[in-house]
This record gives structure tokens, sequence and C-alpha cells, in this order.
């Protein structure tokens, strides 16, 4: 099995209307890191780079602000392949 280590930007999409509106966080396919033999070594690296990332956006806008304009990004680990987007299918609200 290999584990993909990929970079998203994020960003926050409207779900709905119901119950006053409701937000999920999205991203998009910056780049794919590395790809690992072993979900252990996958999600240190995730780790390490989510963490150099937080250093680095500091000063940036939180997602939920309406100053972001982007810029956000976070790492993530997946199985077999990396989505160009997640979630991959529009949640629904229950």
């Amino acid at each position: 099995m290999r584990y993909i280590v990929a970079f998203y930007e994020l960003d926050l999409c409207c779900g709905g209307s119901e119950e006053g509106g409701w937000w999920y966080q999205s991203g998009e396919l910056v780049r794919v890191f590395c790809v690992c033999k072993s979900e252990g070594e996958a999600c240190a690296k995730v780790r390490r780079a989510n963490a150099l990332l937080a250093c680095l956006q500091r000063s940036k806008p939180d997602l939920a602000s309406m100053a972001y304009r982007g810029g956000r990004y976070a790492a993530d680990v997946f199985e077999h392949t990396a989505p160009k987007y997640f979630p991959e299918e529009r949640p629904r609200y229950e």
C-alpha cells in the first residue's frame, strides 16, 4: 500500500441555508509532496508540515474571517491517490 502526502489550499464553502446557514471546509490540491510506504511515516511528515505551515500562516486571516482571501494551506494523507478537491462530494445537511 502507498500513502500520499499532499498540500491543499483551504477555503470555506456555503453548505446551505438550513438552520440559519452552515459552512464546510474544502480544499484544492496544490501539489503532491511525497509518497510513503507506511501510514506512520506519512502521518509524521504531515504533522511536521502542518506545524511549519501554522507558524508561517500565523499572520494570515482565519478561514472564517471576512478578510480571508486565500493563502491558507494544510497537508493531509491519502491512500493510493490524492483527490483534486476535498471533500470529493458536497456534504448534505442532515
